[in-house]
């Protein structure tokens, strides 16, 4: 068994940073829903802008709304307007296509893969 890649939300651009909040990142639910993420599954968010990388898990934005989130510590390592790519993996016994979803400046879903 190895853990692989199954999902993966390209190049969204962060429209907030909530230092008061507990901890997660918040996701636009149509994103989510198109990338195969379940509210509550733990994602790496790597910031193309500044190199962070961190663990979290989902919870659920408004549908249509484009919000990316970060909540809590994860605010002080990826901020607002940063650009990141947004990870779920799956543990699997062969290889599997991941669900990849590219979206604009404005988080609007521009094509699934």
């Amino acid at each position: 068994m190895k853990f692989v890649l199954s999902s993966k939300i390209f190049r969204a651009t962060v429209t907030e940073a909530n230092l008061a909040y507990q901890g997660s990142i918040t996701i636009d639910t149509d994103i989510c829903d198109k990338a195969g993420f379940w509210i509550g599954e733990k994602v790496l968010v790597v910031s193309n802008t500044s190199g962070a990388r961190l663990e979290t898990y989902v919870i659920p934005g408004e549908s249509g709304s484009g919000v990316i989130c970060m909540n809590g510590a994860a605010a002080h390592l990826i901020k607002e307007g940063e650009e990141v790519i947004i990870m779920g993996f799956a543990l699997s016994d062969k290889p599997i296509e991941p669900k990849i979803v590219f979206v604009d400046k404005n988080n609007k879903i521009i094509k699934v893969k």
